[in-house]
């Protein structure tokens, strides 16, 4: 994501994460919690790596104002224009 983002002009030094999951962040930022998930596939450690090396940083999002849910899942018609409100996308009647 960071040599996508570097090919556009961007540069960042941690990639910000929207993540309303706080046990997920937790479990990113504190090691001591790792070693109680140790059941946990080791493939489910690959972003508190990235995490720990400073690649990226999870930021708490309120469930309700997580943009990524217009891409995955159907939503009432109020919360669905306000997402894309967010995005910036604009209504087609504006467009003609």
């Amino acid at each position: 994501m960071k040599q996508q983002l570097k090919d556009f002009g961007i540069t960042l030094e941690k990639i910000p994460i929207k993540c309303d999951n706080t046990s997920a962040i937790n479990l990113s930022k504190n090691p001591v919690l790792h070693s109680r998930t140790k059941h946990i596939e080791i493939r489910h450690h690959f972003l508190r790596d990235h995490v720990q090396k400073g690649d990226c940083v999870l930021e708490f999002v309120e469930t309700s104002k997580q943009l990524a849910d217009i891409f995955t899942k159907p939503l009432p018609r109020d919360t669905f224009y306000t997402l894309r409100r967010e995005l910036g996308i604009l209504d087609e009647k504006y467009l003609a």
